[in-house]
């Protein structure tokens, strides 16, 4: 055996896409810049990945050297990307997250028309779950205050969104004015 191969990697989740009932792409992000460089080979791994699935039972795959877990609703798949070393928990708890997430930013309507109107909550979800291939988050409820977002407020706006960037600005403004201001008490 390849003694390479079972080398740690630094990407834990190699990919995360959501695929609709006909196998096309409605948000793919690849964590891996070795993994499909380009378009192409990405759709077709997405195909071949969805040709394998899309009428199984199971909930984890193996495919192309590449452990996949998946989960369906109404019309859409939700697939989480690890190396073939990588726990199947591991990537079932990211995927649980991410389905968890959704749902409730889509108020339990986890369907191709609703994702499609809030993709901007579903990326913001996306990115506090994994952060170039790190699994960050795997509490639904964690990424849900991360994200700011109430159970008791509308799905996810533009206007919340930009107020999401506004807040991390202004911290990062704050942290770095309090880096560059001396201390009047030195």
């Amino acid at each position: 055996m390849d003694s390479t191969s079972l080398e740690p990697s630094l990407y834990t989740v190699k990919a995360v896409f959501i695929l609709d009932n006909d196998g096309n792409r409605l948000l793919s992000k690849y964590y891996d810049p070795e993994l499909y460089p380009s378009m192409k080979e990405q759709k077709n791994f997405e195909r071949n990945v969805f040709n394998k699935t899309h009428k199984a039972d199971n909930e984890i795959s193996l495919l192309e050297g590449l452990t996949i877990v998946y989960k369906s609703s109404i019309d859409l798949f939700f697939y989480v990307v690890g190396s073939v070393q990588e726990n199947e928990l591991m990537l079932m708890s990211v995927l649980n997250c991410l389905f968890e997430s959704l749902s409730h930013i889509l108020r339990k309507n986890v369907e191709r028309k609703c994702l499609l109107d809030n993709m901007e909550g579903v990326f913001l979800v996306v990115d506090e779950i994994i952060d170039g291939g790190v699994i960050l988050e795997s509490d639904p409820q964690q990424v849900l205050q991360k994200v700011n977002y109430r159970a008791d407020e509308n799905p996810l706006s533009e206007q919340s969104v930009a107020q999401h960037i506004t807040e991390k600005l202004a911290l990062t403004s704050n942290v770095s004015h309090s880096m560059t201001t001396p201390s009047l008490h030195s």
